[in-house]
């Protein structure tokens, strides 16, 4: 467990200059998965150096894969071919990442030994049945206490491909199963109520593994071999949704945000934000390693409330803390609905934001599936984070515009997915810092 962390945010004037977010934590994660199934050598560029991501790459280390480190934010995976891998007696530690223990159960469920993954206290809470239950259709065998981890994942199992439609949207579900399907006979087609994001097909494409995809939809079939590729991680548009709802309420602010990730099922918040009324440009649209990639302009807007559309929510679920703050300062009435999701994310996301908003003396309403949120000023006070990283990150922001210091408690997680978070604020006019 990290040490505790609390934080204070004073509020600041306006935010501006350049600056470059740490890379895509999901696609740093399936980056060094593949790149450890492939055959030949994968160069990661723009790695996460998150406590997630080298977990992750501490497993697979702990596989027989060697993984160099040749510089801050570069990986070089020896790939050891799909069948390649060792089991290890010792378990398999997942720490706070959640998407590396999904996507790891479905790589394990096809190989000839046994594995025991596990996690954090946090981790340790999260519902796992929802990958285990499919993952048993194609064979595999994996044991958990009450659906939750440590998962025991039984080796020599055959496996064999089935079609699957997800009774909730799930990136990490649908990307465990083809995953799994890289070692099952026959095909294996997964259905998605609505679209989510789709770095794993991408990526299967771009290491030469057969795939058809498009929005809500995958097959492939088992039985191919990855080749090594090189990885160009683009910026993380979760991480940069913090500075652009810090710009957008800021008065004065400009911020260049360069090279973000844009894939389409990610950038749910960029659509809802410009229908609030921000000022948000996309310049200079490219591809890298088969992702979207563009710089986001943004600069200060007056914000209003809205409704915010259902079929946003797939799109930007690990966004709707950020929104939440932009929300809360907002002219008007915003209303989030269909986002039951939150509630079984590292915290219970709706509960907590709503609480914290509260504790600063907004006006909110918590729904089973969302809130409604009256805009209006905030005043300063204490939240507790819940070890949430991105419930801590968004009341940082909130704290910018609140009318006085907003006391933060426990935020040692942001060093999960956003490592060197505190700097980079401060150094486009953030007042943030420790807790006295």
């Amino acid at each position: 467990m990290s040490a505790r962390l609390d934080w204070r945010s004073r509020p600041a004037g306006p935010l501006r200059g350049s600056l470059r977010v740490p890379g895509d934590k999901s696609v740093s994660h399936r980056a060094l998965m593949l790149g450890a199934l492939a055959d030949g050598r994968s160069h990661i560029r723009g790695f996460l150096e998150g406590e997630d991501t080298r977990a992750t790459a501490a497993v697979l280390a702990r596989l027989g894969v060697r993984i160099e480190t040749p510089a801050e934010g570069e990986r070089l995976v020896h790939g050891v071919g799909l069948h390649g891998l060792r089991g290890s007696a010792q378990t398999l530690d997942c720490g706070n990442a959640g998407t590396g223990m999904r996507l790891l159960a479905g790589l394990l469920a096809g190989q000839a030994f046994d594995s025991t993954l596990v996690g954090d206290e946090s981790l340790s809470k999260r519902p796992m049945r929802r990958v285990t239950e499919p993952l048993a259709l194609m064979g595999a065998r994996i044991d958990t206490p009450d659906g939750l981890p440590p998962l025991q994942v039984r080796g020599g199992q055959p496996l064999h491909g089935i079609r699957y439609t997800l009774p909730v949207a799930s990136a990490q579900v649908k990307s465990a199963l083809l995953l799994a399907g890289l070692y099952a006979q026959g095909e294996t087609e997964v259905i998605e109520p609505h679209p989510t994001r789709d770095y794993t097909e991408r990526m299967l494409a771009a290491f030469g593994w057969p795939i058809v995809f498009s929005p809500g939809h995958a097959k492939l079939s088992g039985g191919h071999a990855l080749r090594a590729t090189d990885v160009e991680v683009p910026a993380d548009f979760s991480s940069a949704a913090f500075f652009l709802v810090a710009a957008s309420i800021v008065p004065g602010s400009e911020l260049r945000l360069p090279a973000v990730g844009l894939n389409p099922r990610r950038t749910g918040l960029l659509q809802a934000l410009r229908l609030m009324g921000a000022d948000i440009r996309v310049e200079h649209e490219r591809e890298s390693g088969g992702e979207p990639v563009g710089d986001l302009l943004v600069r200060h807007a007056e914000l209003r409330g809205i409704e915010l559309p259902e079929a946003l929510v797939p799109d930007m679920i690990d966004e709707f803390p950020a929104l939440f703050i932009a929300a809360a300062v907002a002219k008007g009435r915003t209303v989030v609905r269909g986002a039951a999701e939150l509630r079984v994310k590292e915290s219970d996301r709706i509960a907590s934001m709503a609480n914290g908003l509260k504790a600063l003396g907004a006006r909110i309403e918590e729904t089973p599936d969302g809130a409604i949120i009256d805009g209006g000023a905030l005043s300063g006070g204490a939240i507790d984070s819940h070890g949430d990283h991105r419930i801590a990150m968004s009341f940082a922001v909130a704290g910018l515009v609140a009318g006085g210091e907003v006391a933060i408690a426990d935020c040692a997680n942001v060093a999960t997915s956003f490592p060197g978070f505190t700097e980079l604020a401060n150094g486009c006019g953030f007042d943030l810092g420790e807790a006295a």
